[in-house]
């Protein structure tokens, strides 16, 4: 993939997960084209590598549109990273040295900085982008040393399925404000070496969205009326 097309599936895609495109929106090539200034043939060529890692929904003759939200894609995509980041994280403890240590407490210092600001404040739009690439660069650091290029590709798609699941003004965009002292818990599990309280860590991170209903009407993935963006 060229540069600029690269740029734009990234810059996309953090679109997607943080919630800017409304479920089941109308993803217009010719009106998203004027947003990275390119044709209208790259965006599209975008939009279908994104479908490809399920944050985009496609269908022949009714064109491109962000998925849905529905509770049980939602506690599907729970249930995996559940199983995902236990065995990466335990993975990571076993053969992670001092180099992951290093770099698991720098990503956690990072998001605790940013998480303190949000509940300080109590507004969290103004880091939403931050706080959204500092919780994921945290929970992939966390699997990292796993020893599986495999798992950790498989974690990275499932991480950004649920995330845009969750993410809506109603579930505040996933921020909860628990989230300082579950994270806390995760990297004291991880530098106590600690395998049985990691996989009782993660569990209790991530168990709360399979019982929290979602705020609004679920929907299946299908085509539907929708507006357009």
């Amino acid at each position: 993939m060229a540069t600029q097309d690269a740029d734009i599936f990234d810059d996309m895609r953090h679109r997607l997960i943080t919630g800017e495109f409304g479920y089941g929106t109308k993803l217009r090539a010719e009106k998203l084209r004027q947003d990275y200034n390119c044709s209208a043939s790259t965006v599209r060529e975008v939009l279908f590598r994104l479908s490809t890692v399920g944050l985009v929904d496609f269908q022949e003759q009714r064109g491109f549109k962000s998925p849905y939200q529905s509770v049980e894609r939602q506690h599907e995509l729970t249930h995996m990273r559940i199983l995902l980041e236990t065995e990466g994280a335990c993975l990571s403890i076993r053969l992670g040295g001092v180099e992951w240590e290093s770099r698991l407490t720098a990503a956690h210092h990072k998001l605790s900085h940013i998480e303190t600001r949000v509940r300080s404040s109590g507004d969290l739009i103004p880091l939403l982008g931050l706080w959204s690439r500092a919780e994921q660069e945290f929970h992939e650091t966390l699997i990292d040393a796993c020893g599986s290029g495999l798992l950790k590709r498989t974690h990275v798609v499932i991480y950004e399925q649920f995330r845009q699941q969750l993410v809506s003004a109603e579930t505040n965009y996933g921020y909860f404000p628990e989230n300082i002292r579950e994270h806390q818990a995760i990297l004291d599990a991880a530098l106590q070496r600690n395998e049985d309280l990691m996989r009782v860590c993660v569990n209790d991170h991530l168990a709360r969205n399979l019982t929290r209903p979602l705020p609004r009407k679920s929907y299946p993935d299908a085509f539907g009326k929708s507006s357009a963006i």
